[in-house]
């Protein structure tokens, strides 16, 4: 399913323009070897230029069009036209070894056999450049030495002259493309994704652009041992996938995992995503409604809007098919290979509103600075770290399932609750805003918590035991802060872990401390006292078991804490409510 959606994009995309025919491929390349008519280098060229991201201005590489480059694991194998400072001048940033020199001559063998008959000025020059080039000399070099570390940077070079690229010469390409059309490796059989009798890849190119993988590709489709096979079936034979399918899929993949646009890091994986038809104003709508941004609020709440009225939606006056196919791949490194953490397809519509519904049971009541109505998916997680520590990623495989849950509607991953309620704890009871609306999401979403859904803000009329302790712990905290101005440990420092979890131990306690800081504050202010015994007795009242007084439950569930905490960040906010109006 993966592979088929990937080589329909890729078809889109050819047709398009976008991606390389068979027997090419796009390429970082980051210098240019201009040739004199003799083979000797006439100078160093870079072709990286400078590019802003974010705050910061980074020096990116120039993106061509290059001959299909080879798939390397440990072996050497050289690449035609494009490749890096060993092959091309047999040298690293230690000099020249005995490896170094291996890559160099593989190279030149290369270069010399498929150019060694044609008559192009531009191909004979490379021929004579590999005849007479000596990777032992190259420290020597002038031009060379001037561009030594660059060089070194394990970029990819291409050959050229007077201004023009190796790879555009028009012999060079007929030569190229009439080698690849005359291939005849690789057994005949049934591809899987097609459905074709065709030849069968034997090795699949590596994948690009995933955050701690190999930086020259990993493999998606691979088996390397006698553990993977089966029927005698080595290699990628395994699971035969044809040879325009593997290139189609592969370059797909890579496009995608090039374009910023379409995709963004989430934990320890990279997602990427696309549209069945390849309009990239789908892209657009899909990542803002994921990430949004301050600048952004209103016209994803358009976008919401429009959908609830079972409408196109709008972009810049661009009306977009709720009805259009679309794609979510969430990838994670292994070593040399990718693990796929998820595979999502469904209409565009019915993602956005699937999206939404994750919104609307998000929503609550929030700072006067908080100037955001939507938390993306990456803020949220962000609420489950330690925001003090090095590395602030969440747990690797919980961001995907939280992701995936959004996307589909389904239950959130019990690790985003478990996770969220450690932090507060280990906080000392700070509950966020963020920290607040997953609570509330994830009790009206996996415990089908209905009353939750009135709980954007304060619920007066909720009387469930842990919300109502919730919101007397905050009421007996305020009582203490208003009676000691200016203190730096509260109750919250020091009792909040054990109230949300076992409240029959501590509460007595804490009324027994109230009582002393009630009195304090009848001397100072008589009408803030009465103000809050009112409350007290309310909130005393809804957990009072007849015939036996108050009750104060021994021990608290996971989705007791959950609301304890929610009843505790409501009542807070409730009070800086009042505050702001006064």
């Amino acid at each position: 399913m993966i592979l088929q959606a990937l080589v329909q994009h890729y078809e889109n995309l050819a047709g398009q323009d976008k991606v390389s025919k068979p027997g090419w491929c796009h390429a970082k390349v980051s210098y240019l070897i201009d040739l004199k008519e003799d083979g000797t280098i006439k100078g160093i060229i870079p072709l990286k230029r400078e590019e802003e991201r974010g705050k910061k201005k980074v020096w990116v590489s120039e993106t061509l069009c290059v001959p299909e480059m080879v798939t390397r694991s440990s072996g050497v194998s050289a690449n035609f036209l494009c490749d890096n400072a060993k092959y091309f001048l047999g040298i690293d940033a230690d000099g020249t070894g005995q490896r170094v020199i291996e890559c160099f001559q593989a190279a030149r063998e290369r270069h010399l056999s498929i150019l060694k008959d044609s008559e192009s000025t531009m191909a004979k020059a490379i021929c004579r450049y590999f005849e007479q080039w000596n990777p032992e000399a190259a420290q020597d070099n002038p031009v060379v030495k001037e561009h030594w570390e660059e060089l070194n940077d394990g970029g990819n070079l291409i050959f050229g002259m007077g201004g023009h690229y190796a790879q555009d010469d028009e012999q060079i390409k007929g030569i190229w493309e009439k080698q690849q059309e005359q291939k005849e490796e690789g057994q005949v059989g049934t591809c899987l994704v097609t459905g074709q009798k065709t030849k069968i890849a034997r090795i699949h190119r590596g994948i690009k652009g995933v955050p701690g993988a190999q930086s020259s590709g990993a493999a998606l489709v691979s088996f390397n041992a006698p553990a993977f096979e089966s029927y005698g079936k080595e290699q990628s034979y395994n699971a035969p996938v044809g040879q325009y399918a593997e290139f189609a899929y592969t370059t797909a993949l890579n496009y995608l995992l090039n374009q910023r646009e379409y995709r963004f890091p989430l934990g320890d994986s990279m997602v990427v995503f696309w549209a069945e038809s390849g309009e990239q104003e789908y892209q657009e709508i899909f990542f803002s409604s994921l990430d949004p941004q301050p600048d952004n609020q209103e016209q994803i709440k358009k976008v919401f809007e429009n959908l609830k009225r079972g409408i196109w939606v709008d972009l810049d006056d661009i009306k977009l098919d709720i009805n259009q196919k679309f794609y979510i791949l969430c990838l994670a490194p292994n070593a040399a290979r990718l693990s796929v953490r998820f595979f999502y397809q469904n209409s565009f519509g019915n993602i956005l509103k699937n999206i939404a519904k994750h919104y609307s049971r998000m929503e609550i009541v929030r700072p006067s600075w908080e100037d955001r109505a939507y938390l993306g998916i990456r803020r949220m997680l962000m609420e489950t770290v330690n925001q003090k520590s090095k590395d602030k990623s969440p747990v690797p495989n919980m961001a995907a399932m939280v992701l995936k849950a959004v996307l589909s509607d389904d239950r959130y991953p019990a690790s985003l609750y478990t996770d969220t309620l450690i932090r507060i704890r280990a906080e000392q009871g700070k509950v966020t805003c963020g920290r607040a609306a997953i609570i509330k999401a994830f009790l009206i979403q996996n415990y089908k918590w209905k009353e939750g859904e009135d709980c954007m803000g304060l619920n007066e009329e909720c009387k469930e035991p842990a919300y109502v302790l919730g919101r007397l712990f905050a009421i007996l905290e305020f009582i203490q802060k208003d009676a000691n101005p200016g203190i730096n440990t509260t109750i919250r420092d020091r009792y909040f872990n054990s109230a949300c979890t076992t409240p029959a131990s501590v509460f007595p306690v804490l009324i027994k401390l109230k009582n002393s800081h009630i009195k304090k504050l009848e001397r100072e202010s008589g009408g803030t006292k009465i103000y809050y015994e009112k409350l007290l007795t309310e909130l005393m009242g809804n957990l009072s078991v007849e015939g036996k007084g108050t009750g104060f439950p021994r021990r608290l569930s996971l989705e007791e804490q959950g609301k304890f905490m929610l009843g505790y960040y409501h009542q807070t906010q409730k009070k800086y409510e009042k505050k702001e109006d006064k």
